[in-house]
């Protein structure tokens, strides 16, 4: 069996989150058979740059209207739904509704599967240390698994996402070249991860057992560089100034942001 490893933040937060997933899941079957039942196509999400930084407060709210429009359930820490929008937006444009797509340190509560199968994809799994035996939500997989040593095949994939993980005291390089071996040539890598220009001294500051970190601009330019010598080639322009920092975390007292990119297997 699996070594799994303990829940963050507790039994009254793994309680509260499969609550949320619960929630979910349901919603995410009625509205599939509504659509289904009615003849109903959803309307794809407007088309986001593959690598930006959430620039303003109002780049997160205008990405929880969108979801709104879209009648997408939202995450429940509302600026989350902006990478997971820019994630699934830019996976619709690229890929067809047969892909294979990985979320790489999933939530069983965190939207981009769910959003991905109410658009109508079905190879959808996600993996993470936390999990135990294999939970499904339909075709919908989650399972235990290491994001940088995984037991799924080589080029099995069309995409994997990874929101909001990496900052975690994930090994980086290993990540991008497990990543870069399950990619198909063309698949997509979408990766956030907490982000500033001038990060804030996190120093003493731990969270979910690790301790805290927001990447730097020459951090983040090391990871792409990194992601090249993998075969991973990054798409859109890296343009990582940002006039506000839009996030606020309560918990360390931290103001930052958030930088997503999308990397194309060569």
């Amino acid at each position: 069996m699996p070594q799994v490893a303990a829940p963050p933040g507790g039994l009254p937060r793994a309680v509260a989150k499969r609550g949320l997933e619960r929630l979910l899941w349901t919603r995410v079957a009625v509205q599939g058979r509504w659509r289904r039942w009615r003849g109903v196509v959803p309307a794809r999400p407007r088309p986001v740059p593959p690598t930006e930084v959430l620039r303003t407060r109002a780049d997160w709210v205008a990405a929880v209207d969108e979801c709104r429009r879209l009648r997408l359930p939202l995450h429940p820490d509302r600026p989350k739904n902006w990478d997971s929008l820019g994630a699934v937006a830019t996976i619709l444009a690229s890929c067809g509704p047969d892909a294979a797509v990985l979320d790489a340190g999933a939530a069983r509560y965190s939207p981009v599967l769910p959003w991905l199968r109410l658009y109508g994809l079905t190879d959808l799994v996600g993996v993470n240390l936390e999990f135990g035996a294999e939970t499904r939500h339909g075709p919908v997989r989650f399972r235990h698994g290491d994001i940088t040593a995984t037991d799924l095949a080589d080029a099995s994939l069309d995409a994997v996402t990874c929101l909001s993980v990496i900052e975690h005291g994930v090994p980086v390089p290993a990540f991008l070249a497990e990543a870069a071996r399950l990619l198909r040539p063309g698949g997509l890598l979408v990766v956030s991860t907490d982000y500033d220009q001038q990060p804030p001294d996190t120093r003493g500051l731990t969270a979910y057992g690790v301790p805290v970190h927001v990447f730097s601009p020459a951090e983040i330019r090391d990871l792409v560089g990194v992601a090249a010598g993998c075969g991973l080639r990054l798409r859109g322009e890296l343009r990582l100034d940002h006039p506000e920092r839009p996030l606020h975390w309560a918990r360390t007292g931290l103001d930052f942001t958030y930088v997503r990119l999308t990397f194309e297997r060569e």
